[in-house]
């Protein structure tokens, strides 16, 4: 390659483009890595949301599930419906306690997790994977920033 010869003008003009693109790329990497390590937010209350694209998962967290003990019962509200921060948008019943479960957020319920009906036990076993309670829409998304991240909701429940 020693025997081509390339003007110092396209060198300059290739440095710069590479530089543009290293730097784009970085910020794509900065970002990429803040959304995925704060995927996921927690209530003191112990709910969860899971980020899922624009929509998000929520249930109660693995915390939660294994104070109540064996979930016998969960109840959920229709897709449509729509909870203001802190309204109790369901309910969870173990054979130790009933519990309500309150919205982390303004949001609309846009499905329901109809396997909980034939198989609540799915809280136990993946309260924060399968057992997840619906799948929301946020109506006012700067509610998240309220919310603990999973290193916080762990400090929080060792208090």
């Amino acid at each position: 390659l020693s025997h081509i010869r390339v003007s110092s003008n396209k060198r300059m003009r290739v440095r710069a483009c590479v530089s543009r693109i290293s730097r784009t790329l970085s910020g794509y990497r900065a970002t990429m890595v803040t959304r995925r390590a704060m995927s996921t937010y927690y209530t003191k209350d112990h709910e969860y949301l899971k980020a899922d694209g624009d929509l998000f998962y929520m249930g109660i967290s693995d915390h939660a599930q294994n104070e109540l003990g064996d979930v016998v019962f969960v109840e959920l509200p229709d897709a449509g419906a729509t909870f203001d921060q802190g309204e109790a948008c369901g309910s969870v019943e173990s054979v130790k306690a009933a519990s309500s479960v309150y919205a982390p957020v303004d949001m609309e319920v846009v499905e329901s997790n109809e396997d909980l009906a034939d198989n609540c036990g799915l809280v136990n076993e993946g309260a924060e994977t399968e057992g997840w309670m619906v799948k929301v829409k946020l109506t006012n998304p700067d509610q998240l920033s309220a919310l603990m991240d999973p290193d916080a909701y762990a400090a929080h429940c060792a208090e």
